[in-house]
C-alpha cells in the first residue's frame, strides 16, 4: 500500500492536465498519482492514455460533482494518506514532504499547503490562502483572504498553524479517517464540501493545520467561475447545509440569524441590479427547506459520535462587521483575541 495518492479529479479538463500534470509527476517522486475522471465528455482520457500511459486511471460512471467524484473514486484508492489536488494547480519542488512531516502527528487528521495564484504568484489564492477558519456566523475565510480581498504573500502567514478547515484544492487527509465518517456530503455537489468533513472530524477530537513551507500554485474558478450564479447558490446552500449539520446549540435562533445575514445579501444584490445572484440565495433557503429531514438526520448522527469538538480556527467575532464596516482587509488586522486559541 503507498504512503500517499495524489488524487486529481477531472471533469473535461485536458488543458489543465496538458499544463499542470507534468509538475506534478517530477515533483511528487514516490507518491502513487490517479487521475479520476468525472464521465468527461472531452479527450480528456485519451490524452492521458496517449501521452501518460503510465499514471493510473479510475473512470467514474457519471459526474456527481465534487463530492461525489472524489467518494466514487477513492472507494478504489488503497493509501495511508489521500492527496487530493485539483487540476488546476501547478506544485513546486519539495511540496510533498512537508505535508507528509507533518501527518506524524497523530492528532492531525489533514493539512493543507500555501495556496498562492498562478496568475499573480506575488499573492495568495482564494481557495484555502494559508489556511482556513470560521467567523460565529460560520462564514470562512483564510489567512491571507477576506471575501474578496487577497493579500500579497510577503511571508507573514509562514508558520504552521492549526485552522478550522483545510482547502479541498489541495488537502492531504488520512484515508481511514476519510472513510470512517463516510467521505464528503454527497449532497453538496461541490463547495464548501471540504469545510463540511474538517467540521465532522474536528468533533471527533481530530485537527486540521496550515503548512506554509509546501507551496503551490492555483488557477482557481477552473470549473465554474467565482462571480457565477450557480457558485452563488452553492456557497449559500452549502453553508446552511453545514450549520443545520454541525451547529452546536439552538439551531432555530443560528438559522433566523443567518435568514437576516443573508436578506442583506439579497438586499445588496438587488441594489447591483444582479437579479441572478439574489435568485440564488432565494433558492439556496428554498432547497435547505427541502432537505431540512435530511440534514437533521444527519446532524443527529454527527452528535451521537462527536466526542472532543475541536474548536481551534474558529473567530468570535463577526467577519462581515470586520469587513464591511471596519473596512478590515487582512488577516493580521483582526482582533486576534478572539481567535478560539488551542
Amino acid at each position: 500500500m503507498n504512503e500517499v495518492s495524489i488524487v486529481i479529479l477531472n471533469w473535461n479538463g485536458k488543458h489543465f492536465l496538458e499544463k499542470f500534470l507534468p509538475s506534478v509527476i517530477a515533483h511528487s517522486q514516490g507518491a502513487r498519482i490517479i487521475v479520476a475522471d468525472n464521465a468527461s465528455t472531452d479527450d480528456s482520457l485519451e490524452f492521458l492514455k496517449s501521452s501518460y500511459p503510465t499514471i493510473e486511471i479510475i473512470v467514474n460512471e457519471s459526474n456527481g460533482g465534487f463530492a461525489k467524484g472524489y467518494n466514487d473514486a477513492l472507494k478504489f484508492v488503497e493509501s495511508k494518506y489521500y492527496l487530493l489536488l485539483n487540476s488546476d494547480i501547478e506544485v513546486t519542488p519539495n511540496w510533498l514532504s512537508p505535508l507528509v512531516d507533518a501527518m506524524k502527528d497523530v492528532k492531525l487528521a489533514g493539512c493543507q499547503p500555501k495556496v498562492l495564484s498562478f496568475q499573480d504568484q506575488t499573492m495568495f489564492e482564494h481557495a484555502g490562502a494559508s489556511g482556513g477558519f470560521l467567523d460565529r456566523n460560520y462564514f470562512p475565510f483564510c489567512r491571507g483572504r477576506i471575501f474578496d480581498k487577497f493579500e500579497y504573500d510577503e511571508g507573514q502567514y509562514d508558520g504552521e498553524t492549526e485552522i478550522f478547515w483545510a482547502t479541498g484544492a489541495a488537502m492531504m487527509i488520512r484515508a481511514d479517517l476519510f472513510h470512517e465518517v463516510g467521505g464528503f456530503d454527497e449532497s453538496f455537489f461541490a463547495h464548501m464540501e471540504e469545510i463540511d468533513l474538517c467540521w465532522r472530524l474536528k468533533k471527533r477530537g481530530f485537527a486540521f493545520k496550515a503548512i506554509p513551507s509546501s507551496h503551490i500554485f492555483h488557477v482557481g474558478g477552473g470549473t465554474l467561475p467565482y462571480l457565477s450564479p450557480q457558485k452563488t447558490y452553492l456557497n449559500f446552500r452549502n453553508s446552511l447545509f453545514m450549520i443545520v449539520k454541525n451547529h452546536d446549540g439552538n439551531l432555530f435562533l443560528k438559522l433566523s440569524h443567518r435568514l437576516v445575514l443573508d436578506g442583506i445579501a439579497s438586499i445588496r444584490f438587488l441594489i447591483r441590479g444582479e437579479w441572478k445572484h439574489l435568485f440564488s440565495v432565494l433558492k439556496a433557503h428554498r432547497d435547505m427547506h427541502k432537505q431540512f429531514a435530511s440534514l437533521m438526520k444527519k446532524r443527529k448522527y454527527i452528535k451521537a459520535s462527536s466526542t472532543d469538538f475541536k474548536l481551534t480556527g474558529i473567530y468570535k467575532g463577526s467577519i462581515l462587521w470586520a469587513r464591511y464596516f471596519k473596512g478590515v482587509s487582512k488577516f493580521s488586522q483582526l482582533n486576534q483575541r478572539l481567535f478560539i486559541p488551542k
